[in-house]
């Protein structure tokens, strides 16, 4: 029995389940280019009246200058009653401060930075923790429980549509995105519609690309030229009766057949496009060329190019190449220009340049080493020189010793150790042996000459002996056809040499005891050792 009753029970309570709270419309509005402010004449508390300005996309008035002052007199016009504004106060106080600017309350973007203010006299205030303003523009706190008369929005825009032009056109009427309508208007926001109904128009304020906003429809082509010039970006002309946009020399009209844009646009150019009349071409920059597809470029290989763009050496590079020298040269001013010898040259002290090369020289106490003309060797050229200190110790040349008490190198005098058979001779570090007629120079010994031979064969300690291995100053005598009293003789004799040379040698040891193995090694080269030091084997040593 109840079914036949419930489509016409839905159908009665349907409007009423469906109908939505009426969205209140702004009384009046003012439109700036990058803002608008909006009034609206119904009472409600201050959070309702905030939520109606969010829903459009604004907030609360802020009225932080002169300007937004003018703005709510032409929206007011006079007419009594409070208007709630976009203050509330700080959440950390409870009273008012009536010494500070905004008397501790904020704007509701968050922030508290005004040029201006209009406050109605008043003392500090508690619980009223909102603000409203009367016509005369006065500014008071109120409880924010309350409703006021209205309250006021702000809606900001990144730009504006301009108002159409038609001094002597068709009536214009304007619809905002926040529900304000009006035909005075001087700025549009966004989503805006112009509406004309003489000419069937309905136009919209769109976001261009890159221009700002501009007034365009649905519909391709131009409208009337009396109406904002057609809506072209370039020129409107009518022909019988019809609008048509056209462009300027270098650009093409545009899809909707209103904007004009460059034949580059949209262009798959890898570097450049330029146009050409009507069209364009791709272009690569320096050091490249333009490949076989029209638009992509690649490198040109200019080390490749006759004659070669450098004097020495090129290296190829993306877009362009680099010019080198080769070793022993530097680049100058974009020339290779040749290094001085001595530029790289591994001279341990000093470096003299000589026309086909270089020399190196040594500070003084010091000389070229002779089995490394780069470096330097301690060199001393007298019985007596200083010695060479560092945080190690004291070093002195090789053939001389230190005598730590007078803080000298002194000579070795190596002919005290018998280091030559017959004639020994010392000079500053090293020694000279010679050998009498009949004999010559195998090393430190003096061997007979087969066959005879005159002269005297002299050994210098300065250079190294002509054989690796010593070899034995003479043959020993052999025993038969000796008589034994001279074997007793020759026993007795090597017996004291001997001991002459433990005894030497134990004085030598000690004499060396602050030099670095000056035994072993001995200056090489003429009297006056203007070169360095030459290793002298231990083996030819006594």
């Amino acid at each position: 029995a109840m079914r036949p009753l419930l489509p016409l029970l839905l159908l009665l309570l349907g409007p009423l389940a469906l109908a939505q709270p009426r969205e209140p419309l702004p009384a009046g509005a003012q439109c700036l280019e990058h803002e608008c402010f909006a009034v609206f004449w119904e009472s409600r508390p201050f959070s309702g009246a905030s939520e109606v300005c969010q829903r459009a996309g604004g907030h609360l008035m802020t009225v932080r200058s002169t300007v937004a002052e003018e703005a709510i007199a032409l929206l007011v016009q006079n007419r009594p009653g409070r208007l709630w504004l976009g203050l509330s106060l700080s959440p950390t106080l409870s009273c008012t401060e009536p010494g500070l600017q905004l008397r501790g309350f904020r704007w509701v973007t968050g922030d508290r930075s005004t040029d201006y203010t209009n406050w109605a006299p008043s003392g500090k205030r508690c619980g009223q923790r909102c603000v409203t303003v009367s016509r005369e523009l006065r500014w008071e706190e109120r409880r924010c429980e309350e409703p006021a008369d209205g309250f006021l929005c702000q809606y900001s825009y990144g730009g504006s549509c301009p108002r159409l032009a038609a001094p002597h056109g068709p009536t214009v009427t304007y619809r905002t995105p926040f529900g304000a309508r009006g035909t005075e208007f001087l700025a549009l926001p966004p989503l805006s519609l112009a509406l004309v109904p003489e000419l069937g128009l309905e136009l919209r304020c769109e976001d261009g690309e890159g221009a700002g906003p501009r007034w365009a429809r649905e519909a391709p082509g131009a409208w009337p030229c009396g109406l904002a010039g057609g809506g072209c970006a370039g020129t409107c002309a009518e022909e019988r009766g019809a609008a048509r946009c056209s462009c300027p020399e270098g650009s093409l009209l545009a899809a909707d057949g209103r904007g004009c844009r460059s034949p580059c646009e949209g262009a798959q150019c890898q570097h450049h496009c330029v146009v050409a009349g009507d069209s364009f071409v791709c272009m690569c920059a320096v050091g490249y060329r333009l490949a076989a597809d029209g638009i992509s470029c690649e490198d040109i290989d200019d080390c490749a190019a006759e004659p070669c763009p450098c004097e020495q050496e090129c290296v190829n590079t993306q877009g362009g190449f680099e010019c080198r020298c080769h070793r022993g040269w530097r680049m100058e001013d974009g020339r290779c220009q040749r290094l001085p010898a001595c530029w790289e040259a591994p001279c341990e002290h000093f470096c003299e340049e000589l026309p086909h090369g270089y020399r190196c020289s040594c500070q003084p106490g010091y000389a070229v080493d002779p089995l490394n003309a780069t470096r330097c060797v301690l060199f001393c050229n007298t019985t007596t020189c200083p010695p060479v200190c560092d945080a190690t110790g004291c070093y002195c040349p090789e053939g001389f010793m230190l005598d730590e008490e007078i803080s000298l190198c002194k000579d070795v005098d190596e002919c005290d150790s018998n280091y030559c058979e017959f004639n020994c001779t010392n000079t500053p570090g090293s020694f000279q042996c010679r050998c009498p007629s009949g004999f010559h120079l195998l090393g430190i010994d003096c061997v007979p000459i087969l066959g005879g031979g005159d002269g005297e064969e002299e050994f210098s300690g300065d250079s190294e002996p002509g054989s690796p291995t010593a070899v034995p100053s003479r043959a020993p005598p052999k025993a038969e056809g000796l008589h034994p009293a001279a074997l007793v003789g020759i026993a007795a004799g090597a017996l004291l040499s001997l001991l002459a040379l433990l005894a030497a040698g134990f004085h030598l040891a000690r004499k060396r005891c602050g030099s670095q193995g000056s035994g072993d090694y001995k200056y090489s080269g003429p009297q006056e050792k203007e070169l360095g030091l030459q290793p002298v084997p231990a083996a030819q040593k006594p």
